[in-house]
């Protein structure tokens, strides 16, 4: 009997599984949101201290559509591949990117301080140029002109704006902190972070007007970024940080960084 009594509840088990719900799956917790250290409130406006979008007609518009038909010209070369690659912003493609310019290529593994920091500063990078971007929406060199990008015209980046620059503000406002950080390599750091912008430029994704006041945005934010005592804290506990990481290398290819040099000399 007690088998036949098992086999009934086994059966019945069944009927009322085949009639139950299927049990919600796991949810991973949301990522948190990324704290800017200065946010919107903490932001000097941009909008009012960058010149304003070139216009339809005047000089600095069309020495925009000149440089960009000028520069389709690179399609197909190692600065044009060079320039693709610099098209990604994440920290660690970034500091793979600064890696020759520095000395060592800085990672979550022997900066995690410092690493920790970039998405930071990239929130406060974004919330400098959208509203300028927002209130001029200039639209991207390859809608005004036809000529080869490095990236996809077709794909998201058509409906986004070009001044200014938000990879440039960002890479340039990078690049002057490493440079703060490690005044021995500061030429070499300053000369990637210029030449990281001017890919923008290459790919056609930017005018040479945003690339230019990138720039002076990424100055701007970087100035306001010293009035934070949280980011002036964090600067003092990375410089060690990233100390110890030069010293203890590896060290980058050099004849990687040789070729890179070389295409840096010669930018257009």
């Amino acid at each position: 009997m007690a088998w036949k009594f098992a086999m009934a509840a086994a059966a019945a088990a069944a009927v009322l599984t085949m009639g139950a719900d299927p049990a919600p799956p796991v949810q991973a917790p949301p990522a948190p949101a990324i704290k800017p250290y200065l946010g919107a409130a903490g932001l000097p406006d941009t909008l009012k201290i960058l010149p304003p979008a070139p216009q339809k007609g005047d000089v600095r518009y069309e020495t925009d559509r000149k440089m960009f038909l000028g520069t389709r010209k690179l399609a197909g070369t190692d600065r044009f591949a060079l320039a693709l690659n610099d098209d990604a912003l994440s920290g660690p493609a970034l500091m793979k990117d600064f890696s020759c310019a520095l000395g060592v290529q800085l990672t979550a593994a022997n900066a995690p301080k410092f690493m920790s920091m970039i998405p930071r500063i990239g929130r406060d990078a974004s919330i400098a140029t959208n509203l300028p971007k927002d209130h001029w929406q200039r639209q991207r060199p390859f809608l005004i002109d036809k000529g080869p990008t490095c990236i996809d015209q077709a794909g998201p980046i058509k409906d986004t704006w070009d001044y200014p620059s938000g990879h440039n503000t960002y890479s340039w406002a990078v690049g002057l902190i490493l440079a703060e950080l490690n005044p021995e390599r500061a030429t070499e750091i300053l000369v990637r972070a210029r030449a990281y912008g001017e890919s923008r430029m290459i790919c056609g994704v930017h005018n040479m007007s945003a690339v230019e006041n990138g720039r002076t945005n990424g100055g701007i934010l970087v100035a306001a970024l010293h009035a934070s005592p949280e980011f002036r804290a964090d600067i003092e506990t990375v410089r060690a940080e990233i100390a110890a990481a030069r010293k203890a290398g590896p060290a980058p290819d050099p004849a990687a960084c040789a070729k890179e040099a070389e295409l840096l000399k010669s930018p257009y």
